[in-house]
């Protein structure tokens, strides 16, 4: 056999090696397994003194964890900004009269919360849909992502320091249709419940160039072309994927703790269940808890409102090791969402907020230049470091009453930071009925 013919017996074993068929077709799996579920290999005809053939693996954190854009897209499913499942008309109830009336002609925020309970024996059900195009993770566009690949056990002065430059280009979107409903348990007490329907799309294109650093042969370490040079400097590799189904369901109480006068003060608890597939990326893979605390001052036309809480998370495949099967902590987080909305007439309200949060010893990514062993060239690439970060959004938007008891929400989600997997702007836009 020859030196060629078992270097590609070679590489196609390795690519054909003994991996979950299943788990190939998962989304989180794609850029694991970008390049193979054994990582990258190259083409070589160099022999070792034994007389087999050289095996030209290269090794990069970028393909063997992924850690940081698989954790950072959990991340961002844990605590995606939801449509506050409360309604948007909120009463109370008058004894003398045996009516329920409205307590502000504003019709509340979008994202974020106020303290007024919904009513005793109220209820509305809203439906609503965004739709996430992430362009950005930590200020790095997410059109070109430079990775340099080093060889197995490098050493300077020989063909072990030549390296593989890639640059990388992700395209991930994520459309989320919420159905919320609301119900007033007692005055002050609301019982709400959020179920997402994810739909997400990734792809991933590679462009790996060999850089000849430690040799001048370029049979020791090439890219095999069907035709034309077959000793090539260059490969592209590309994988896509779409799933959809049923995200992190969210189940919410909230009791209205104090009011006086046009003041309110909420506590309440919000539960998120592991209802969507990790490895899909249609969910954190995790279990959370987040208390919250909500102040309000209900002015009849002017309504400010803030809103404190602290998300718990469990451990998560998405934040550990997928291709071992292995879980980690997924980052939790503290959030601030500050605000007002505003009665503009009697249909129609503008709401606009600063949502933020601190994402605790989260994974993140940096880029960095890499410096190669024949100390003369370098290349650019990324690193992965763990620290705790803030992700910060403003929110303008728009709640308009047609008619009844009918709301139109229409909303921009805008980034005012680069920390984490981000999106410029997020439309949303939604309807909600209150009965």
């Amino acid at each position: 056999m020859s030196a060629r013919v078992r270097s590609l017996v070679l590489v196609a074993a390795c690519a054909s090696a003994a991996f979950p068929a299943r788990a190939q077709e998962k989304l989180a799996y794609l850029l694991p397994t970008l390049y193979g579920p054994n990582g990258l290999f190259v083409n070589s005809e160099a022999l070792l003194p034994t007389g087999q053939t050289h095996s030209a693996h290269f090794n990069s954190s970028f393909q063997t964890s992924f850690g940081p854009f698989n954790t950072a897209l959990a991340t961002q499913l844990a605590a995606v900004p939801l449509p506050a499942p409360a309604s948007g008309f909120t009463y109370t109830y008058d004894a003398t009269l045996g009516v329920f009336n409205r307590t502000t002609q504003s019709y509340g925020p979008i994202l974020s919360d106020r303290a007024e309970a919904l009513g005793k024996g109220r209820a509305s059900l809203g439906f609503s849909y965004q739709r996430f195009s992430f362009d950005q993770i930590e200020g790095l566009s997410l059109d070109s992502i430079p990775v340099v690949f080093t060889h197995d056990n490098p050493v300077a002065g020989t063909g072990r320091d030549d390296v593989v430059t890639t640059s990388n280009s992700i395209g991930v979107e994520m459309a989320q249709f919420i159905t919320s409903f609301n119900y007033g348990v007692t005055d002050r007490l609301d019982l709400a419940v959020a179920i997402p329907v994810v739909a997400v799309d990734l792809r991933v294109t590679s462009i790996a160039s060999v850089q000849r650093i430690g040799t001048t042969n370029p049979a020791v370490h090439f890219f095999f072309q069907p035709t034309g040079d077959t000793f090539g400097s260059q490969a592209t590799f590309r994988r896509d994927g779409h799933a959809s189904g049923v995200g992190d369901i969210l189940l919410r109480l909230k009791y209205q703790a104090l009011k006086r006068g046009a003041l309110g003060v909420a506590l309440g608890v919000e539960g998120r269940a592991p209802t969507g597939d990790e490895k899909d990326l249609l969910g954190s893979g995790t279990p959370g808890v987040k208390p919250f605390l909500v102040v309000s001052n209900a002015g009849r036309h002017f309504s400010p409102h803030l809103k404190l809480a602290y998300q718990w998370n469990g451990e998560s495949r998405l934040a550990g090791d997928l291709l071992k099967d292995t879980k980690s902590d997924l980052a939790d987080q503290a959030l601030f969402e500050g605000g007002f909305d505003v009665g503009i007439g009697k249909k129609l309200t503008l709401a606009a907020d600063v949502i933020a949060r601190r994402v605790i010893d989260g994974e993140r990514i940096a880029e960095d230049d890499f410096h190669a062993l024949d100390g003369r060239s370098v290349f650019p690439n990324v690193r992965f470091f763990r620290s705790s970060y803030n992700i910060v959004n403003g929110s303008v938007g728009l709640k308009v009453n047609p008619g009844g008891n009918l709301l139109v929400d229409l909303n921009l989600l805008f980034k005012l930071n680069d920390s984490g997997l981000r999106d410029r702007v997020t439309p949303l836009f939604g309807i909600e009925y209150s009965f």
